[in-house]
């Protein structure tokens, strides 16, 4: 491993620690550069706090930008932020359809809290063709009984 190597996972294991000890101006200033060079731990922890403008001033393109990134490298949380982004319109336009697919990308990733929204989605036939034997089998699959949710 050569030094860039080193200094590469030194900034972002110190930009993970500032970004989980809620430092975000420190988390930023480590993980800006790690996620402008495609590591999808630093881009999906920039996503978080362009969007919720945490250590910066919120900034939506960026917190789009950066989440599509870390989810289209197969970041199972990114997939999972970007299915609700897509869900509720936030940092983007409403679509339904687009946060299916990233939910359905997520739970194949294990993703039980996505397994529940795909499985809601297909209960009311939002963004995906209504489908209630589709939905229990997600219910099921993340450890739900399906009658919890009727």
């Amino acid at each position: 491993m050569n030094d860039t190597n080193i200094d590469t996972n030194q900034d972002l294991a110190s930009g993970i620690a500032a970004f989980e000890g809620k430092h975000f101006a420190t988390a930023s200033r480590l993980l800006s550069p790690l996620a402008d060079q495609g590591n999808e731990e630093a881009q999906f922890r920039m996503a978080i706090m362009a969007q919720n403008g945490l250590g910066m001033v919120v900034n939506e393109e960026l917190a789009l930008k950066y989440m599509n990134a870390a989810a289209e490298q197969g970041h199972a949380l990114a997939m999972h932020g970007l299915g609700f982004m897509y869900l509720e319109g936030e940092c983007t336009d409403k679509d339904p359809k687009q946060a299916a697919h990233w939910f359905h990308k997520a739970a194949d990733a294990g993703m039980q809290g996505s397994m529940t929204t795909l499985a809601m989605m297909y209960r009311d036939g939002n963004g995906v063709e209504k489908n209630q034997e589709e939905a229990d089998r997600l219910f099921k699959m993340a450890g739900f009984d399906p009658s919890e949710f009727a």
